[in-house]
């Protein structure tokens, strides 16, 4: 199974090009869309899920034209957007079977097997009475997984889930990604650079509506090895390393700043060459164009 868009463009009534020739193919498993706010990642997102139009270009699903056959595709989608609401005072399980409703189970054993099943799924079970809008952020994103999940969908879209999550409720979602991932389509989107390089087997990088880079994040890594270079600097310095060579992130460390420089060689004896990790790839793709 795989996801294949060809040639897709979008620009909105303002002016606005969110999506400019984006071509990509989408394996089985966890794929990362990697990109700052305002990359065009939700533009995608939305196109994909059906949720608006494209201007040109094609997306199919294996057969299932996307673009033209939209009640096909939300047979077998699942999406958690950026942006995800819930009736506040309604229990965790009256609103999964809600949405199980809306999804077309009419069964009401159907129903409550699966809701109880992703309640399981999900860690959610045992607060399964209580009210969705007393749930903490992370809570809430696994609610948002649990209906995103409901009638076995071949592919499930998550749209920056892991945002203003603390770190023990980041690491919960990313096991219960992990889980879900294995035999169907999941495209999470992010600006997070480690949601990807934690979870995802195949990635793009894409910013200003372009996809700058697609590939194996162990590989992309691998192809900047022994070219990214390290120095820690005054503050005041950075200017000038900026305009005679190529910075592609800098960071305060103890007071000093941290540099990472793109160069074929040292471009001072203060430099040590260091391992490449997806920040570097990530930060000398965005900081390139």
């Amino acid at each position: 199974m795989s996801l294949t868009i060809t040639n897709l463009s979008k620009t909105y009534p303002n002016g606005t090009q969110a999506l400019r020739g984006v071509n990509l193919t989408i394996p089985t498993g966890m794929f990362g869309l990697l990109g700052p706010n305002g990359a065009g990642k939700s533009s995608l997102m939305r196109t994909i899920a059906t949720l608006q139009d494209a201007d040109t270009g094609s997306i199919m699903l294996d057969n299932i034209d996307v673009l033209r056959d939209k009640e096909a595709v939300r047979r077998v989608l699942g999406y958690l957007p950026q942006e995800f609401g819930v009736y506040p005072k309604v229990s965790a399980e009256e609103l999964l079977d809600h949405f199980a409703t809306l999804k077309g189970i009419a069964s009401g054993r159907e129903r409550k097997e699966m809701v109880a099943a992703l309640l399981h799924q999900t860690n959610l079970y045992d607060v399964r009475k209580k009210h969705v809008g007393g749930y903490s952020g992370g809570m809430k994103q696994r609610f948002g997984i649990a209906q995103a999940l409901l009638g076995n969908p071949r592919l499930i879209i998550v749209d920056e889930p892991t945002a203003g999550l603390d770190p023990a409720e980041r690491n919960r979602f990313h096991n219960l990604l992990s889980e879900i991932g294995e035999n169907i389509i999941v495209i999470l989107s992010t600006h997070i650079v480690s949601d990807v390089s934690d979870l995802c087997r195949q990635m793009a990088i894409i910013n200003k509506g372009e996809v700058l880079l697609t590939g194996d994040p162990l590989r992309v890594m691998e192809a900047l090895r022994g070219r990214v270079w390290k120095k820690l600097i005054e503050k005041v310095e950075l200017p000038a390393l900026q305009a005679s060579e190529r910075v592609i992130s800098s960071r305060l460390f103890a007071g000093k700043t941290v540099v990472h420089v793109l160069a074929d060689s040292a471009p001072d004896s203060g430099f040590e060459v260091v391992s490449p990790d997806l920040e570097d790839v990530y930060f000398s793709e965005i900081s390139g164009r």
